[in-house]
């Protein structure tokens, strides 16, 4: 590794890290180190834009821009490293630690190739690294699901619906619907996964999956829809699992009507042995829909009281309009561990003043969870040994053993 800034009578330079203080990332300096040998440098915020300029940085391939939250009052300069890099045709892996999902975002626009959230997996630089030494893909169809004409296999539909912010809900959908996914060893189910909330849906990112134009497209005229046009509006993750992914751009919830989903729901049972849903949040004209529909609602919530009121004002909502609140299963994301007396206690207590019955209960997963989203990747692949990657497998493996139960019943 060259010192501050990278000299010339050294190896080829064909990447520099750029941070306020590489010491700070020292899992970063030992996989340079480990992937480049000797042929990358070290720059500093300051220091970036001048040396692209220099002779020195002709054979450069990427930058590795790495950042914690104390760099995010920094964002216009980090931004425009970004850019700079990007205009000089190199590539730009971002490394982050402890940093806002809007700065993500917002560095992700400006261009970066790449995300690795900090402290870095192993392995990860090393294959973000040959992800952008690799040349894109030209899009082929093959991702797109080939349906079969006039099925009619009544699947099963599952609703997850986060009843505030940051429950879990996606995480518990995206889980459920890849566990169920793999359930069966001999006879694996097939399953498809609807993001339908239209604003801020996050199926495509926990998937690592594009958001298309053709949802839109699909959505926006449903009785025009068949087999042919719903498969070529889902994308494949892994061969085993069919996503459909909230639209690219943001959309009004209104979007849809009832009809719509309807008959979005009738295709997509028709096709699948297993639906599931992510709701958005909000109440919506075509809740209803979804709830009558549905053979599960699961309804998840934390232990505070903004999701307290909420239970409350969503059950209330419910019953006044007379739906099916029965199918109603509530679940604890973040749940107390088995050794929290007080913990349980405070859980029992809020069951009993808000008259349900908590049915499931989702321990913290801590750390392991978010960087499995970020990465795009099930809880399986990331985190495998993971208790609350456990606790989705118990339940896929519950419901699907209760559909084969009934199958057999049948």
């Amino acid at each position: 590794m060259s010192s501050v800034m990278p000299q010339p009578e050294q190896d080829v330079i064909l990447a520099c890290t750029v941070s306020r203080d590489v010491q700070n990332f020292d899992l970063l300096i030992e996989d340079m180190e480990s992937t480049l040998g000797e042929s990358w440098g070290d720059l500093g915020f300051s220091e970036a834009l001048a040396f692209f300029g220099q002779p020195e940085a002709e054979n450069m391939e990427f930058i590795a821009l790495a950042m914690d939250d104390a760099d995010e009052e920094d964002m216009p300069l980090l931004t425009e490293i970004i850019v700079q890099a990007k205009n000089r045709g190199l590539k730009v892996i971002l490394i982050a630690e402890d940093v806002t999902p809007a700065s993500l975002h917002s560095l992700l626009r400006q261009g970066a190739d790449e995300f690795v959230p900090y402290p870095l997996p192993e392995g990860e630089l090393a294959q973000a690294i040959e992800r952008i030494r690799t040349p894109d893909p030209e899009p082929v169809a093959a991702s797109t699901s080939m349906l079969t004409s006039g099925a009619q296999k009544d699947g099963a539909l599952i609703v997850v619906h986060g009843l505030a912010g940051g429950t879990g809900a996606t995480t518990m959908a995206v889980n459920l619907a890849w566990e169920l996914a793999n359930s069966d060893k001999t006879d694996n189910p097939s399953v498809c996964l609807l993001d339908f909330d239209l604003q801020y849906g996050s199926v495509s990112t926990f998937l690592d999956l594009p958001r298309r134009e053709v949802v839109y497209e699909m959505l926006s005229d449903t009785e025009s829809m068949d087999e042919e046009i719903f498969g070529q509006a889902l994308l494949t993750f892994e061969d085993k699992l069919h996503v459909l992914t909230a639209p690219s751009d943001m959309l009004p919830l209104d979007l849809l009507t009832s009809e719509d989903i309807d008959r979005v729901l009738d295709i997509a049972r028709n096709q699948f042995d297993y639906v599931i849903v992510d709701m958005p949040s909000t109440l919506v004209q075509w809740s209803e829909t979804v709830l009558t529909s549905a053979h599960i609602y699961f309804a998840t919530l934390e232990l505070d009281m903004r999701s307290a009121q909420n239970t409350l004002r969503f059950k209330r909502a419910l019953q006044s309009e007379e739906l099916p609140i029965e199918k109603l299963r509530y679940v604890m994301n973040r749940a107390p561990k088995f050794t929290d007396i007080n913990g349980k206690s405070r859980v029992k207590r809020m069951a009993e003043s808000l008259d349900i019955s908590i049915d499931l209960q989702l321990p913290d997963g801590g750390k392991p969870i978010t960087q499995a989203n970020d990465h795009g990747l099930p809880l399986a692949s990331s985190a495998p040994k993971s208790p609350l990657r456990k606790e989705i497998a118990k339940l896929a493996a519950s419901i699907h053993n209760l559909r084969d139960d009934s199958a057999e019943a049948a």
